[in-house]
């Protein structure tokens, strides 16, 4: 009867210890998750904001008589100053970093919407290497700061020496 005790308590040892291990291993892994999930946030957030300084210069653009940017976002999902209606943004999309159908808005001195940002007030992790038309954003404090605004949708990347078009 004793080495059955004795077997017993060995066996509540390895547990403790196997349970001590996982633990480490998930206090060392979750930084890891959390920094990655931060990342692909970041990069939905510039697509997204892409997204809509692309629909905001389509609207600009496609303008009957004076052009104009929209007093409102649903604007750009039904543009109503054509017989037909015009889609130039398929949906309203939710600000990846804080879940929010609520943008901040860049408006003209007429209060007509030229861009949108984010309302978070977080510090960015990605500070370089941004893509050309958003390369103001390298070492910007907050994501708050990342403006998408119409006119930087259609800048063109420099052609690289021995590049075509």
């Amino acid at each position: 009867m004793a080495s059955g005790s004795g077997e017993r308590g060995f066996t509540y040892f390895g547990v403790l210890f196997l349970v001590m291990l996982m633990g480490m291993a998930l206090a060392v892994a979750g930084p890891v998750w959390s920094t990655q999930a931060q990342r692909d946030r970041e990069r939905e957030l510039l697509w997204v904001g892409g997204q809509y300084a692309q629909a905001l210069r389509s609207y600009y653009r496609s303008s009957p008589g004076l052009a104009q940017y929209p007093m409102e976002l649903r604007d750009l999902l039904e543009d109503e100053r054509f017989p037909n209606v015009r889609r130039h943004l398929r949906k309203l999309y939710r600000d990846p970093l804080t879940g929010s159908d609520e943008w901040g808005l860049v408006r003209s001195f007429e209060g007509r919407i030229v861009g949108v940002y984010s309302r978070s007030t977080s510090q960015p992790l990605k500070q370089a290497n941004f893509p050309v038309q958003w390369t103001e954003f390298e070492g910007m404090g907050s994501y708050a700061d990342w403006r998408f605004v119409a006119e930087k949708a259609f800048l063109e990347a420099p052609v690289k020496p021995g590049e075509r078009r």
